[in-house]
C-alpha cells in the first residue's frame, strides 16, 4: 500500500477532478485507489503521526503463536 496526499477543489456543482503523480516505482496497469475526504477544519487541528513500515520476509522458524506457548497457565 502506498499513501499519497493530494489536494483538490470541489466546485459549486459538486464536481472535483483530481490528478496525482505516483512515484516511478509504481508499475503500470490497473490499480485501486481510495480517496478519503477530510474537511479543512478537521485537518487544521489534526496531527500526523508517521509510523515507519516494518518489513518481515518470513516468520522465524519454529515460532509458535499458540495461547499455551504465549501465556502458559497464567493466560487461561
Amino acid at each position: 500500500m502506498l499513501i499519497i496526499d493530494i489536494s483538490g477543489v470541489v466546485t459549486k456543482d459538486g464536481e472535483a477532478k483530481l490528478t496525482i503523480q505516483v512515484p516511478p516505482d509504481v508499475p503500470p496497469g490497473e490499480h485501486r485507489f481510495r480517496v478519503v475526504l477530510i474537511d479543512q477544519a478537521s485537518a487544521e487541528g489534526a496531527r500526523t503521526l508517521h509510523i515507519p513500515p516494518i518489513h518481515i520476509d518470513q516468520w522465524p522458524e519454529g515460532l509458535s503463536l499458540s495461547r499455551e506457548d504465549m501465556y502458559g497457565d497464567w493466560g487461561r
